[in-house]
């Protein structure tokens, strides 16, 4: 039998025979790695994007705040401009990659009341400011584009915004902030502590000289935020995302997971939930354990992965590089293309499909399960009372480990003690920490070593 396979061809090119313009004017706004990169490509690779884009995409300026700056990739300097306004005012395309909140939400409206398309990659800005942005692009009929907004290279947002249209997604989990999985990975692999293994990754130029929006969780809440409006086409805002980070794991932490075939991952988490409040939505940041087993526990190093869970479709991952120029560059260039193709064609242009309006569950009212780490006192009575406690709270155990600690000094009067690690069965996360604080208070319990979440058994 013989099995004939397709030959892959570049896309024909789009007739132009009805369009006035015989180039799209392009605005670059921010000359960062990632700026540097994208306009790198839009001037070395100039005639493979006329033939996918069908128009020729000429970069007209770069608007930055020191046109002196040293840049990661030489420009031609006359591209360079500090009239951000100026440059807007004569483009068909604007690219966002200034990052923060202002003045990139100003220029973006201005250019989207100009009648332009704009492609961005700021996730803080869309996290806060997202649904006012793609009304005003939808009331002016123009493109708004993000994908280099979440996980860097990966091709996440169009997949579920296009791709996923015809099914329903129940559940999104996502590793999107690559300095905290190298850290966490580095912990789990060398033995590293916290404080090492953020030190490597700010060497390596993984995580910033101020690394907090990273290890405090809140990068990877802004992209939740994203994640979760395409998802459940609704509006999320960023404060409806409980957020938690990594500072607060101890290599303790990490050993006892290994010795339990478990892997802490920072997760950003969304799901659709449905019970007697009726339908609602859930989206959570924080550190997680996985069962090795997970395909997101095999995600190393500064790589990003997002798995999704769809009624139809099932399990679906998608895996990359998620940060660095080139890779974001290359999210932000199919943004670029896409959006290109829509004005040579016309139509309008496409942002959003929030349609409903999900109410958000507090983190409170979510199953989930526990898994807590326990110094006790060494002696009898000390399970049944914790016990006790679970079975009140109706948070029942699913697994326990004893561990005894030696004492330093025989001589000593002190007690001696026991380590417990006790994961639970799913149970609201009200009578879970409710359990905890009770636990807590207990004569007998010397210390609540750690608390952590449970997914995927």
């Amino acid at each position: 039998m013989t099995i004939c396979c397709p030959v892959t061809q570049e896309p024909e090119p789009v007739s132009t025979a009805n369009i006035a313009k015989n180039s799209l004017k392009i605005a670059l706004l921010g000359c960062g790695n990632v700026g540097a990169e994208v306009a790198r490509i839009l001037l070395d690779d100039a005639a493979m994007l006329t033939r996918r884009s069908g128009t020729d995409l000429e970069l007209i300026g770069i608007a930055v705040r020191t046109v002196d700056a040293p840049r990661t990739v030489e420009l031609p300097a006359e591209l360079f401009t500090t009239d951000a306004s100026g440059l807007i005012a004569r483009a068909d395309l604007v690219i966002e990659l200034m990052g923060g909140i202002e003045p990139a939400r100003t220029l973006i409206r201005e250019a989207i009341t100009q009648g332009a398309s704009v492609v961005t990659g700021n996730k803080a800005l869309l996290a806060v400011h997202g649904p006012e942005l793609y009304q005003l692009a939808s009331e002016n009929a123009v493109q708004l584009s993000y994908e280099a907004a979440v996980a860097g290279a990966i091709p996440i947002l169009r997949p579920i915004r296009d791709s996923l249209a015809g099914d329903t997604i129940t559940r999104v989990l996502g590793i999107v902030n690559g300095t905290t999985n190298y850290i966490l990975d580095q912990m789990d692999t060398t033995g590293a502590d916290f404080a090492a293994a953020l030190a490597e990754a700010q060497r390596l130029g993984y995580a910033e000289a101020d690394p907090t929006a990273d290890v405090q969780g809140h990068d990877a809440a802004a992209k939740a935020a994203i994640l979760a409006s395409l998802s459940f086409h609704t509006d999320v805002a960023l404060d409806q995302v409980h957020c938690e980070g990594i500072a607060e794991i101890t290599s303790a932490d990490i050993e006892a997971a290994r010795e339990s075939g478990l892997v802490i991952k920072l997760l950003a988490i969304a799901e659709r939930l449905q019970d007697e409040e009726g339908e609602r939505i859930n989206v959570r940041v924080h550190p997680t354990l996985l069962p090795r087993s997970h395909p997101l526990a095999a995600v190393h190093g500064a790589f990003n992965a997002v798995f999704v869970e769809a009624e139809n479709a099932g399990e679906l991952m998608f895996y990359g590089q998620g940060a660095g120029g080139r890779p974001t560059a290359s999210a932000v260039m199919g943004d670029v293309v896409s959006a290109a193709r829509r004005i040579v064609l016309g139509g309008p242009g496409r942002t959003e499909t929030a349609s409903g309006h999900l109410p958000a569950a507090d983190i409170k009212t979510v199953r989930t399960s526990y898994s807590v780490g326990l110094e006790v006192s060494d002696e009898a009575g000390v399970l049944a009372q914790i016990a006790g406690i679970f079975a009140h709270h109706g948070a029942s155990i699913e697994t326990l480990r004893q561990t005894l600690r030696p004492v330093s000094d025989p001589a000593s009067d002190t007690q001696p003690s026991a380590e417990l690690r006790i994961v639970t069965h799913r149970a609201s996360e009200s009578a879970l920490a409710a359990t905890v604080a009770e636990v807590r208070a207990l004569p007998v319990v010397k210390a609540v070593t750690s608390v952590l979440r449970v997914e995927g058994i």
